[in-house]
């Protein structure tokens, strides 16, 4: 007869042990209520994902050892398989040098009061956002199995079922009818499709089912997005978790000999809202997890601030959001009429702080020292960094944390102001291009027009000068973000570019505005990352670099 597998695919904060126990026993009680034999948790998820430099303290490592004791004392007989920080023999050495490793990515089985057994991760990623290798020691045991209800079942964790031949394959060799792979498999757009056939495959491969369970929820930049799998060993997906959401599920799994059935599964949704959802996540986890209950942002009636404005609403709802127009004396009259509207749909509160004075007083002041100069960048960055300093100072003065609204177009080309537009604790719009940026407002407004159609339809600009437009600095986006993905996300190199039909002479200009501004980027605010290749711990380039391609 088919297993009964349980799965919490929920979301759990780094750091917080307790507040990670209390979810884990919470869902452990729950499991043994539905007479699940065995429930999955996330990967980590005593510490949660991923700890980072914690795991190089021993009283972290201690606490979580000792809280996955307590979780085995008060198991019953649902086995549970929990992530956690486990202590290694301190003889084992790294995979890439010989430096000791002491500690293990690893799961523990807890059942009938005690611990099981321990699974150490076998494949420790070393590439993108991944470190793995930094800190822990690899498994030695690939191919170990363990019996869950009269059954020999395999147990591993994410990289390890990447790998055609990585551990799973090893412990369906050694017997076991059913494979169990608990994740923290961090979000980018299109991943949750690549991910499903990759499984589907696997599980065709072992000639057994496939339990994949993933964590949910936002953790700094990243964002997970759940959407954890049953696949029977035909490669029919039996059930699927929804995406950026929390869930239980109980699931009868089906051994290869049985008939596979379909139950509860989510659709995968389509690639812009998938998106969406992702910023709404990320920014709502970065907000509640470190202590904030509301945001502010500035509104420029611009689409950036609307988009940036529209999903913090979403992510927070109308109390949590705070928007502030400051116009100046290059500001048009529809950009003030569009941020009122915007927030008069979003039912934020609105306060209008004209900043021309505050300019001014600043332009006096320097007077001496500009005399004679012409009237450039230096003016324009002023009156961003003026802008930035009010939204600061509400910061500080009421609490809510300020939110940056520039796009990964203009970060990447240089075409934002430190100190000025950069300002903020969360950058929502850091990995999403300026066309991206275009398909979420228009996505959005299908709900209902909320982002006024004069931001969306008007020519972009900062506003900084006369007639401004972005276009006066740079490409237009629909020609400069092609640019900008393969020499950001692909490490395309200029003539690879160039030889796809590109001018050349645009995409030589693009590679030197991207270079030559990698010390704005890291000063940068995190964001949410939802491509291959975001800014930050995806993309790690000296600033100090003299290299040009």
């Amino acid at each position: 007869m088919p297993m009964r597998v349980a799965g919490a695919q929920i979301d759990l904060t780094v750091g917080d042990l307790e507040g990670n126990e209390a979810l884990i026993a919470d869902a452990m009680t729950w499991a043994e209520a539905e007479g699940a034999d065995v429930l999955l948790l996330p990967e980590l998820a005593v510490t949660g994902y991923p700890p980072e430099d914690l795991v190089l303290r021993p009283s972290f490592v201690d606490d979580n050892v000792e809280v996955v004791r307590r979780l085995a004392r008060r198991s019953g007989e649902t086995v549970t398989v929990v992530g956690f920080v486990d202590h290694a023999d301190p003889n084992h050495r790294g995979a890439v040098d010989a430096v000791p490793r002491r500690i293990a990515n690893a799961v523990a089985l807890v059942g009938s009061g005690r611990i099981l057994g321990i699974y150490h991760k076998v494949l420790l990623p070393n590439y993108g956002v991944f470190d793995e290798d930094r800190y822990f020691s690899a498994g030695s045991r690939p191919d170990r199995t363990w019996e869950v209800a009269g059954v020999p079942v395999g147990v591993s964790i994410c990289e390890d079922i990447w790998v055609p031949d990585g551990p799973p394959q090893r412990q369906a060799a050694a017997g076991a009818r059913i494979i169990f792979n608990v994740n923290a498999s961090p979000f980018h757009r299109g991943k949750a499709h690549e991910r499903e056939e990759m499984l589907r495959s696997r599980a065709r491969a072992f000639g057994a089912p496939v339990v994949y369970l993933n964590l949910v929820g936002g953790q700094d930049e990243l964002v997970f997005d759940g959407a954890s799998l049953v696949v029977a060993a035909d490669g029919t997906v039996v059930h699927r978790s929804p995406q950026f959401a929390e869930d239980r599920f109980v699931v009868e799994v089906p051994f290869a000999d049985e008939e596979p059935r379909r139950c509860c599964v989510a659709p995968l949704l389509e690639p812009t809202e998938e998106i969406y959802r992702a910023l709404v996540t990320g920014l709502a986890d970065y907000t509640r997890k470190n202590g904030f209950d509301q945001v502010v942002v500035g509104l420029s009636g611009g689409i950036d601030s609307a988009l940036t404005a529209t999903v913090a609403a979403d992510a927070l709802g109308s109390d949590g959001v705070w928007g502030v127009a400051m116009p100046s004396r290059f500001s048009s009259e529809h950009s003030v009429r569009d941020a009122t509207q915007l927030a008069a749909n979003l039912g934020i509160r609105f306060d209008v702080i004209p900043m021309d004075g505050i300019y001014q007083a600043f332009l006096d002041s320097l007077d001496p020292v500009f005399a004679g100069t012409e009237f450039g960048v230096a003016e324009e960055n002023l009156q961003a960094r003026i802008r930035g300093a009010i939204l600061m100072a509400i910061s500080n003065k009421f609490g809510p944390m300020v939110v940056a609204t520039g796009n990964k177009s203009e970060l990447a080309a240089g075409y934002a102001t430190l100190y000025g537009d950069m300002v903020g604790g969360f950058a929502v719009l850091k990995d999403v291009f300026k066309t991206v940026v275009y398909d979420l407002a228009r996505w959005r407004n299908r709900r209902g027009e909320v982002i006024p159609r004069s931001s969306i339809d008007k020519p972009p600009s900062a506003e900084l000068r006369p007639d401004q437009r972005d276009t006066d600095s740079l490409p237009p986006y629909e020609l400069l973000d092609p640019i900008l993905e393969r020499y950001v996300e692909q490490d395309m190199g200029v003539e690879e570019i160039e030889a796809e039909g590109f001018d050349p002479a645009l995409v030589r200009r693009v590679a030197r505005m991207v270079d030559r501004n990698e010390y704005k980027r890291r000063q940068a605010a995190p964001g949410v990352k939802i491509t291959t290749k975001a800014f930050g711990k995806d993309r790690r380039l000296p600033i100090t670099n003299r290299y040009r391609p």
